[in-house]
């Protein structure tokens, strides 16, 4: 199993979810108005008078092989729109109850 860990621009919530109902991956969790900026060049998203924009971010335990699937549809996602700022990360799930 693996967890990816999702932070995104709060708009592409729709399309983060649509991926995920289109790819048959049903649990995760989602957490909305997240703060952060970008490690980049990203401007800050912090829900302020001067930074208004938020990001979102959705956690999602999947099996090994939608992992890469799920990555290159992200990427996909992110280059058309690079400004917004979208990024996945993905490590390995030792133990799950």
């Amino acid at each position: 199993m693996k967890a990816v860990f999702i932070p995104y621009n709060q708009t592409y919530k729709e399309r983060v979810l649509d991926m995920l109902e289109k790819m048959n991956i049903r649990g995760f969790t989602l957490w909305d108005n997240v703060q952060g900026k970008g490690s980049k060049d990203g401007e800050p998203h912090y829900g302020t008078h001067a930074w208004p924009t938020l990001n979102a971010a959705i956690l999602t335990i999947i099996p090994d092989e939608k992992a890469d699937d799920l990555l290159r549809k992200l990427h996909e996602m992110d280059k058309e729109t690079e400004h917004l700022g979208l990024h996945a990360y993905v490590w390995n799930v030792e133990k799950m109850v």
